[in-house]
Parts: structure tokens; sequence; C-alpha cells
């Protein structure tokens, strides 16, 4: 007898139902209109392919301001023209069954002057980021290392809030269902999270309270935009991508946890320490960030990083998390959700089309299915 998969159970995300626990997650794909920054024919391809009946999906980092973006082809969401651009994405995936988040960033230091025409900006000032030769960002004449960033004024950090919730009010017109705060991936709320690239001696660094403010205000700033249940943050505890990493990250996260209760989010997405940026750092090592945080986190986890389909069904059927997004298979499967349930094999991913800008490696793989089947 066939046993009906707890992937493919109903569940729960703030207000919402759906009908599977398969989950797209924000992926930087680097197909957006230089230099406006405007989602193309492609992303609306792509988010497409990847809608299901039921599911979630949540689009890629969008930049708050034109100074936040970390690639030079990534989308942004601070002005009209590109709300109508996501506006058609969202509409689709909707006339599809699916639901769309948006996960919203500021990049921080992790970007370039060569085209956002500003020096980054960062909580402190690190030398030795810029002079890591592991980290690149795109700009139009190729991928090349950050720029050297400065350190943010107080006034400048209220400022980014405000851009925060502003943009939170642009993704309610483009249609999204909710909205996600990147606080991982080596942004720049991570940034102020960690005492690594957090030297500051003010209400912004030192104390993990103080470290924690600058997420606290944004969250305080875009729930008086959205109801929190539609509102998650995404976290990458222990992770040391981009030069990141803190001495005590896992008091840091067990009490971040705890102080997001207070809000009560549709969710906590996080990124397990097995993934490193794209890369996996640590083969067979299990789901150790979820199981830890979700003893002190109250509401929906997604767990995220390095899951295969049998993982991810064990992972949800023990209470581990109660949604598990899959990255990279993702990116060469648009059917995941429909592969897993019905035991298909899946087609393997390209990283060499990751980060690439045109068709090739991102609207291009086959699928095993009708639209909007599961």
């Amino acid at each position: 007898m066939h046993l009906e998969k707890k992937l493919f159970t109903p569940v729960q995300v703030g207000p919402i139902t759906l009908k599977h626990r398969v989950v797209l997650p924000p992926l930087s794909r680097l197909r957006a209109h230089w230099p406006t920054a405007v989602p193309t024919d492609l992303m609306l391809e792509y988010y497409t392919q990847r809608a299901s009946d039921g599911g979630l999906s949540m689009a890629e980092g969008t930049a708050v301001s034109p100074a936040g973006r970390a690639y030079h082809t990534g989308p942004g969401l601070w002005n009209g023209e590109q709300v109508a651009g996501w506006k058609r994405i969202t509409d689709s995936v909707h006339a599809k069954g699916g639901f769309l988040f948006v996960q919203l960033t500021h990049a921080g230091r992790a970007t370039s002057s060569v085209f956002t025409n500003e020096m980054p900006v960062s909580a402190s000032v690190n030398p030795e980021y810029w002079e890591n030769k592991s980290v690149v960002v795109s700009t139009p004449s190729g991928f090349t290392l950050p720029s050297p960033h400065r350190a943010l004024e107080v006034e400048e950090i209220r400022a980014i809030v405000n851009q925060f919730r502003l943009t939170a009010e642009n993704a309610k017109r483009a249609g999204f269902d909710g909205i996600e705060i990147l606080a991982g991936q080596a942004h720049l709320v991570e940034q102020f999270l960690h005492d690594s690239s957090n030297q500051r001696t003010d209400e912004y660094g030192g104390s993990f309270e103080n470290r924690e403010r600058f997420l606290i205000e944004i969250l305080n700033a875009v729930t008086t935009v959205w109801d929190a249940n539609r509102v998650g943050v995404r976290i990458s505890p222990s992770s040391v991508f981009a030069g990141m990493g803190d001495s005590n990250a896992r008091a840091l996260y067990r009490d971040l946890a705890e102080r997001l209760n207070a809000f009560g989010l549709a969710y906590l997405h996080v990124i397990e320490p097995r993934i490193s940026g794209a890369d996996t750092v640590a083969e067979g090592d299990g789901p150790v960030a979820s199981l830890e945080l979700g003893k002190i986190f109250k509401g929906t986890m997604i767990a995220a990083g390095g899951f295969t389909p049998a993982t991810a069904e064990a992972a949800v059927t023990s209470g581990l998390a109660s949604l598990i997004s899959f990255g990279r298979f993702f990116t060469s499967n648009p059917d995941l959700p429909y592969r897993i349930k019905n035991d298909l094999p899946l087609t393997p991913y390209d990283r060499n089309t990751f980060y690439a800008f045109d068709a090739r490696g991102y609207t291009d793989w086959p699928v095993c299915q009708g639209p909007g089947a599961i």
C-alpha cells in the first residue's frame, strides 16, 4: 500500500493554507534588467514554471535601494516600474494556484561601487573583507572583488530601516502574499549580527541585543505594513560564507530565536551550517540548526540546505521543520514537487549556470507534468 508522504499534507504559513511543504527558496539568479533592476520576461517564465497549486515560492533577494544591490542584474523593488514588473510575476504564480513571498535585502558591503556609484556600507569597516579573493560580485564588466566599504552612521541605519518599510509597501502593491527579511548569507543584517563584522560601540554593537537591534527595527517597521503572520525571516547560523562568522554563534542565534517569538511571524527560515553560500561544506551532517532553534522558536520552521527528498520527508515527519526548501534541485527541476511526490528521478543541476544572464540553465529544463499539477 502506498503511504502518503508527509511532505504532501496541508500546512499553515500564517493565514495561508498550503497543499504541500516543498518550498522554492529565494535564489539569486541574476536575470533582471540592467540598469533598471526591473524583472524580465525570463524571470516571469522562471517563476511561473516553478509555481504549483497550493505551493509556496519565494522571490530572490530583492534590493530595497539602488545602493543595496548585491549584483548588477539583481532585481529591485524601490520604484513603480519594478512594482509593475513583479506584479506580472505574482499574477502568473497566482493563476497556477501558488503563493509567492519576496525576500527583501540590502547587500551592505557585499557589492561594488562600479555599479552602485556609492561606497558600500556595513556595520563596521573590515579591510580584510575586500581583500578576500574568494568573494566576488557581478558588474557590467564582469565579476570583480567587492569595493572598500565604510561604517554606517546611526541616522543612515534608520534611513535604511525606512527603506525596508517603503519596499514592504511596494511588495504589497506588487501582489506578493508576504515578505521575507534576509538576515543571513553575508548581507547587511547579518553584518550587524556577527561580531566578526560588527565592532561598533554604540547601540548597534556589542551585546546580542544591540547587534540584533537593526533586524528588530526592520521587523517593527515592516509589520506596520504587513501583518506579522505574513512576514518571515531567513538566517544562516554558523555560516562563514563571505568572511562572516561569530565568536559565539550558538548563543547568538538562540537569543535571536527567542526574541523573534514576540512578533508572531509567518516562519523562521533556517539555512543549515552544512551549506555555505551555494556550496555544501559538510556532506552528511544532519540539520543541526533547525533541530536546536526549533526548540526555541515557537512558530513555523522552514529548513533549507542540503536536503534530499528522503531526508526532507524524514525532517517533516519527525517534526524537525514544517516545510523544506530546496535550492539547487529547484534550479534544474521546475516541477520538483511533482517529481518528489511521484518518486521520479531528479535532473542534476548545473552550477555553471546558477549566476548567468540568459535562458541557458534557467528556463530550459525538462518537466514531467502538466501545468500546475503536483
